[in-house]
């Protein structure tokens, strides 16, 4: 009895890498996230978390999966008990630009769907307290810090010479008003922000430093009020570079050619340049999994 009792996880393991057989960092998943259950989702979860993987790499394979989910800008909130936005938690159905990065970096350092779960909600909400007034609303000024104990903005880095600094005020008591909430306790005051940003007329050039799992923000030109007008990420597919995103432009997830989407955004002038987030080099390890309980441990290690 007790010989058969161990060879049970390892009959359900060897049952679940059957189903989830091509997982490798240069392989595409065998079926849309938009059409598994929960349940299958853990078990993709389970099986991708073993393999000889970076975050960076879960994060190009998992992102490969929602491509063709359709794009819905309200598709995401503070859950069915929440007064202003009770749109879901975590949804598989529909997404948009920001949704789209965070339910994807979640899958990349999480080994089960529970796990995966509470990790989304460290990424959206300060200290992963769900709510309007901890949610990173700002991708700049909100969710880029936030977030900086998993990705470490490499703009600059990247950018060296050609980068250009911004700087803008954010006001989040703007933000709620215009929500129409009138109760402004606990909202962040007015902050002057600065931000480096590599120049649309640069991104050909910096394409090789670039890295498949980067998270991009797209930036407004002459806003004052607001730095990011879109989310996006690198991909890469048989040695190709792509842009993949979730747009209202085609109402649906997307990869376009790295070169193609630099070509297009020259021509608008709305748009400045990116900002460039990556993953953490000592956590972007082979195999790397991350506890949503172990987070403020790694934000704990960076304060130090």
């Amino acid at each position: 009895m007790r010989k058969l009792k161990f060879a049970i996880p390892v009959i359900i393991l060897v049952i679940l890498v059957g189903l989830f057989p091509h997982c490798g960092k240069d392989s595409a998943p065998q079926q849309k996230i938009y059409n598994m259950t929960n349940m299958e989702i853990d078990s993709m979860l389970q099986v991708v978390s073993q393999r000889n993987m970076t975050i960076s790499e879960r994060v190009n394979y998992y992102s490969e999966a929602f491509l063709g989910m359709p794009y819905k800008l309200k598709c995401a909130g503070d859950g069915p008990y929440a007064l202003y936005e009770p749109w879901p938690l975590v949804n598989f159905d529909e997404t948009n630009c920001m949704v789209f990065c965070e339910h994807t970096l979640a899958l990349a350092i999480s080994d089960s769907w529970d796990n995966f779960f509470n990790n989304l909600q460290k990424i959206r909400y300060k200290d992963g307290i769900i709510g309007m007034r901890t949610r990173n609303h700002y991708t700049i000024a909100d969710w880029r810090p936030e977030n900086s104990w998993l990705l470490n903005d490499v703009t600059a880095e990247i950018g060296g010479n050609s980068t250009v600094s911004i700087t803008r005020t954010i006001s989040h008591k703007q933000f709620f008003k215009d929500k129409g909430i009138r109760d402004l306790r606990y909202v962040k005051a007015d902050r002057e922000l600065t931000v480096d940003v590599i120049p649309k007329k640069e991104l050909m050039d910096i394409k090789d430093k670039t890295r498949p799992g980067d998270i991009l923000s797209l930036i407004f030109a002459e806003k004052d009020s607001i730095f990011s007008a879109h989310m996006l990420m690198i991909a890469e597919k048989n040695g190709d570079k792509f842009i993949r995103e979730s747009s209202n432009s085609k109402m649906t997830t997307f990869d376009t050619p790295y070169d193609q989407w630099v070509n297009e955004k020259e021509g608008m002038d709305r748009y400045l340049g990116i900002v460039i987030m990556r993953v953490r080099e000592e956590l972007d390890q082979p195999g790397k999994v991350i506890l949503p309980w172990k987070i403020d441990e790694i934000k704990a290690g960076l304060e130090e």
